[in-house]
């Protein structure tokens, strides 16, 4: 009888143990639901979820036409998880730096309007460089969804004002995929 109670106890302790171990597993990340025109291809999952919060730089510069508008230069923003701890940061480039010491450099390739005309467009992004062993290291694409703000202003910029630069804040949500495994 005692036998027997000691094998049940080791088998709820044992349950116990990988029903506390499952907690601690991350959920697996759900791709956005986007528009066509910005939606990853086949083969790919999402790999991380990041919040990005900061601001957008431009810069007053003469179009190819003569006309001065705000030119995006860089942003610069911080990276959350979904629990509000910073994670790395965006910069210029674009580039996308983790703490984990893995970073991606992209290009644009394709976009859609936000939702609210007054914030920056969604996007979808190639990865053209990806460096060290962390999350980012096996990423292809980015997008940049459900952004807030970000836009320059629709004034302040002409001959007089050449090379001056604004910031605007912006948030928005970026998820970075990898070939499914």
């Amino acid at each position: 009888m005692i036998a027997r109670s000691n094998f049940v106890l080791i088998i709820l302790l044992l349950a116990s143990n990988f029903a506390f171990a499952q907690k601690d597993v991350p959920a697996k990340e759900s791709a956005p639901d986007v528009p066509d025109a910005i939606a990853v291809p086949a083969g790919l999952e999402p790999v991380l979820f990041a919040r990005g919060a900061g601001s957008a730089t431009y810069t007053c510069q003469a179009g190819p036409d003569g006309k001065f508008a705000w030119t995006p230069k860089a942003p610069e923003a911080d990276l959350k998880d979904r629990k509000d701890k910073v994670i790395g940061q965006h910069s210029a480039g674009p580039t996308w730096t983790l703490k984990d010491g893995s970073q991606v450099t992209g290009k644009p390739v394709a976009h859609v309007d936000s939702l609210d005309s007054e914030s920056v467009p969604w996007l979808l992004v190639d990865v053209t460089s990806n460096s060290g062993k962390g999350v980012l290291a096996n990423v292809t694409k980015i997008q940049r969804v459900h952004t807030v703000g970000g836009m320059p202003p629709d004034y302040g910029c002409d001959a007089s004002h050449k090379g001056d630069e604004t910031k605007s804040k912006y948030t928005a949500d970026y998820y970075f995929f990898a070939p499914a495994k």
